[in-house]
């Protein structure tokens, strides 16, 4: 959950159970983790942060209707609640409607300022909806707040790739593939960056041994 429950909200035992969902959503057990907080949300329905880890534990299981469901539900509740902004944007993205899933996470930095989680998505969905430059903005400010996250560097590497950056592209794709070795989209697009780096150093700076004519343009 990117949000920490109010304490001044809920009474001890509620902290307690909401404490005992995030550690079962950290440890993998996502089934165990939303059951526990519906039974939180019958002793008491409007309780947000219970909906919350719902929501959130849905988007790990690839629930995204459910966690949907679950988000809007706590907007209704609760339309300060940058979670519910943060889940339904990086839903949206996933559909590729990067200018509904930029409103929803600009929504949700507002409320929370300076979240390397938020200001990873804002920056995906900016650079995918058009405005490249403000979205690798977004993306280094969120590498700057959490330099060792893979996803960041994977989704910047390939913000660089786009833009012909090709020695940073691997320098950030390379760094998450060693933080991340077995993650098959940072592998291919490691090898992709490299092999687009190796091809246009070859263009640009041709071996010294090659005819000066330069055949292969013509």
């Amino acid at each position: 959950m990117l949000s920490d429950p109010d304490e001044s909200k809920y009474p001890a035992h509620i902290l307690d159970a909401l404490e005992n969902i995030e550690s079962l959503k950290l440890s993998g057990e996502h089934e165990k983790s939303i059951s526990e907080a519906e039974k939180l949300l019958i002793e008491d329905p409007n309780c947000v942060a219970a909906l919350e880890e719902i929501a959130d534990n849905y988007v790990s299981l690839d629930k995204f209707d459910r966690a949907e469901k679950a988000a809007k539900r706590v907007l209704k509740l609760d339309k300060e609640s940058y979670t519910g902004y943060y889940i339904l944007g990086f839903l949206v993205s996933h559909q590729q409607k990067w200018e509904q899933a930029v409103e929803y996470l600009k929504k949700a930095n507002a409320l929370h300022p300076n979240n390397p989680e938020i200001l990873r998505c804002l920056g995906w969905s900016t650079f995918n909806a058009g405005k490249r430059t403000q979205g690798i903005i977004v993306l280094e400010r969120s590498l700057n707040l959490d330099p060792d996250n893979s996803l960041t560097l994977c989704d910047l590497g390939i913000c660089y790739l786009q833009t012909k950056s090709f020695t940073k592209a691997v320098e950030l794709l390379k760094k998450a593939m060693e933080i991340d070795p077995d993650n098959k989209r940072i592998q291919e697009c490691y090898q992709a960056a490299k092999g687009f780096s190796e091809r246009y150093s070859t263009l640009s700076f041709p071996a010294k041994k090659r005819t000066p004519q330069r055949k292969s343009f013509n």
